[in-house]
């Protein structure tokens, strides 16, 4: 009797299925450093929110637990499905996201469920919704093909497309009101403006008016106002007391930590699992295990920049790397508010912080920039590391 052996199919180099394709394509070290992340922030729900679930009288000491699991199963999917796509099939995903989360955006004065003063979410079957953070890799990806198309030169205003979807986007996160949105947006449409070799007189003139606009928010919106006067010790806000409370929480968790479970920030503030998870990891695990988080947050932004000025289509290359830029920035956000580096913001921390808008959104994020830098048949070939300036003048 002849013995029947058989080979593995399934991500083999020989499989030319659209899965197996994307496997031997997509860079592993990004999607491993992304899984890290998922994981990690699932495990930090397990210990972190049953606190706030004791504060909600929530039976379920684990209710939020298991959902931000149910959020990260979420988020797997989303990169993956969304890393499958081409670079068109990735422009058009998110002209269609960037469409309809701003039909969303502008029903949120009228269907909007209102917390803390902001109109940011649109409730359904007991789950919250959040459209400006869907908006935000649309918007990045969007405007890096309309600066694309600009440098071409065949009569494409993409310049003034790409400014016109941005005042868009931040007039509605203005109505909301949500500023940490509008700063991080216009971080990220910076720095594609930027690569997308503009000249300088232009980067200045986009410097100076969000300079402009920094200062009018803080005279327009009395909440920025008050947290900018608590940052600098001139008034006191619940931010403010999150604040020392989580600097205490960090110092006091020294190299390794109080243990899984024993920290009490969670039971002192009531954004312990969201905007201050990175105190509530330093206090339980201590100074090594946030700065390995920090170093794994960093490695993604940093390989995917490195990934991105190295491809040779101008699209692929400014809209992967404002993408990663992006998720770069929302996290230094975070941890620079925990470590009162700058006021509060009320921004989550990418894959740790429990949310499931934040977590699909940012799946979503990563997805498009895991994508657009995978290897494809000259995609890497002599590349400019930048686009050559003077191609808008």
């Amino acid at each position: 009797m002849t013995a029947v052996t058989s080979h593995p199919h399934a991500f083999n180099r020989n499989d030319r299925s659209r899965v197996g394709v994307w496997w031997w394509t997509v860079d592993h070290l990004l999607l491993g450093a992304t899984a890290l992340l998922i994981v990690t922030g699932v495990m930090l729900s397990f210990t972190s929110s049953p606190a706030e679930a004791a504060r909600l009288h929530i039976a379920d000491p684990f209710h939020f637990a298991i959902r931000q699991t149910i959020f990260g199963v979420g988020a797997a999917a989303v990169v993956m499905s969304v890393s499958l796509l081409s670079a068109r099939g990735v422009r058009r995903a998110a002209l269609i996201i960037y469409g309809v989360t701003i039909a969303m955006m502008l029903a949120l004065p009228a269907i909007g469920h209102s917390a803390k003063g902001a109109s940011r979410w649109i409730e359904f079957s007991g789950f919250s919704l959040q459209p400006s953070e869907f908006m935000k890799p649309a918007l990045i990806v969007l405007c890096g093909w309309m600066f694309a198309e600009g440098q071409k030169g065949e009569g494409v205003p993409g310049v003034s497309i790409a400014f016109g979807l941005y005042a868009i986007s931040v007039a509605l996160l203005l109505i909301e009101p949500d500023v940490g949105q509008t700063i991080l947006v216009t971080i990220a449409f910076g720095a594609a403006f930027f690569m997308a070799g503009v000249p300088i007189r232009w980067i200045l003139g986009l410097g100076t008016a969000a300079l402009g606009g920094i200062v009018a928010i803080y005279f327009t919106f009395q909440h920025v106002a008050t947290r900018v006067h608590s940052f600098l010790g001139k008034g006191s806000e619940e931010g403010g007391h999150q604040v020392d409370k989580a600097l205490e929480a960090i110092r006091a968790g020294g190299l390794f930590g109080r243990g899984p479970g024993e920290g009490v920030f969670k039971r002192q503030v009531p954004d312990g699992f969201t905007d201050f998870i990175y105190a509530l990891a330093a206090e339980e695990y201590g100074l090594v295990f946030s700065l390995a988080l920090i170093a794994v947050l960093g490695f993604v932004v940093i390989r995917g920049l490195y990934k991105a000025m190295r491809l040779q289509d101008s699209f692929e290359q400014v809209a992967a790397a404002a993408l990663f830029v992006l998720v770069g920035q929302q996290a230094f956000i975070n941890v620079a508010v925990n470590l009162k580096m700058i006021p509060t913001k009320g921004m989550t921390l990418p894959f740790i912080s429990y949310g499931g808008s934040s977590m699909l959104a940012m799946g979503l994020t990563l997805g498009f920039a895991m994508a657009l830098t995978r290897r494809r048949p000259g995609a890497y070939s002599n590349p400019p590391l930048v686009a050559p300036a003077g191609q808008f003048a």
